[in-house]
Parts: structure tokens; sequence; C-alpha cells
């Protein structure tokens, strides 16, 4: 199977075009937050205020990575199980949120917002954090840098190697 390369830009709309099963070579730009990072950017909607990135169009990965060895932009960065984030999910998505990658399934009501708001969840090979790493060129700590390795941060990456999950029709790699 061919890998398709998409930019994160183009996920606004290319999203509803790709399907559960679809392997993909993401590039741009993306932000770490786990699950005390989503509980306070859902404060701060709760309190009118803006959060730590626009929203509109963006992708998160659930993961928290490790500091970099030197020379590195970036130490071991693996996905972390997504079912934490699923109750903040909804809200994020339809506040614009295009993509969210992690690992393991998600809860029906995040399906469901995903295919609401035309989005895409994208799984990343847990365990293989260090091959995560080889694909981020920089890295920015953007917000709650008090979390430590769980600070939201801006990762430029290129070519990181991604599987379709769960698709902007309803199509999921968890299906029975």
């Amino acid at each position: 199977m061919e890998r398709i390369r998409i930019h994160t830009s183009e996920l606004p709309v290319k999203a509803k075009d790709l399907r559960a099963g679809d392997q993909i070579l993401l590039s741009g730009t993306i932000y770490t937050a786990r699950d005390a990072a989503h509980k306070r950017i859902c404060a701060l909607l709760d309190e009118g205020k803006e959060p730590p990135f626009p929203l509109e169009g963006a992708s998160v990965y659930y993961a928290g990575p490790t500091p970099a060895p030197e020379g590195l932009p970036i130490g071991s960065c693996g996905p972390t199980t997504s079912s934490r984030m699923d109750v903040f999910a909804p809200r994020l998505l339809d506040l614009g949120l295009k993509c969210m990658i992690g690992k393991g399934n998600r809860a029906p009501a995040v399906a469901e917002a995903i295919q609401r708001n035309g989005a895409v969840y994208l799984c990343a090979i847990g365990g293989a954090g260090a091959l995560a790493a080889k694909c981020v060129r920089s890295l920015r700590v953007i917000a709650f840098e008090d979390l430590g390795c769980e600070s939201v941060k801006e990762l430029q990456i290129e070519d990181f190697p991604l599987f379709v999950a769960i698709d902007a029709t309803g199509g999921s790699l968890f299906a029975k």
C-alpha cells in the first residue's frame, strides 16, 4: 500500500477524503498535549480565554516528549493512550480541531464528533518513540511550562508515519 503524503495545512480539506487503514506521512505543525494540558485548555475556554494555539484546523499529538539529547530537537516522543483525552475531544473538535494523533480506540462520542466535524484520528506506533522523534525538525514550548514533559509544545514534523484509525465517514480500524 502506498503512503499518502499530507501536510497539516491540508487537513481541513483533505481529512474527509482519508479512510481508515490509509497509511500517511504527515508533515507540518502539530501540538503536543496530554490530559493535564487538555484540562487547562478547557479551563481557559470555560473562562472565555483563548487556548494556547488556534484550534481551527489544528492537529494535536497526545505525547509527552522526553528531554532532548544534545544536538537534537526532542527526545523520545511516542504516543500516549488517547482515551484519556476522550472527555475533552468532542468539545475541541466542535471548536475546529481537525486531527488527533495517539494510540488506542476512542469513545463513541469522540468517533461521532470526528464524523460530525469532518476530522480524523491518526494512530502512531506505540513503543516507537525514537522513530517518531526522528521526524521532529523543531520544538518550542508554547504553554504550561510547569507541566514539564506534558507542557504544550509546537512541533514541526516531516514525514511522520501514521495510520488513519477513525475517518470522517465513521470508518474505524477498531470496528468489530
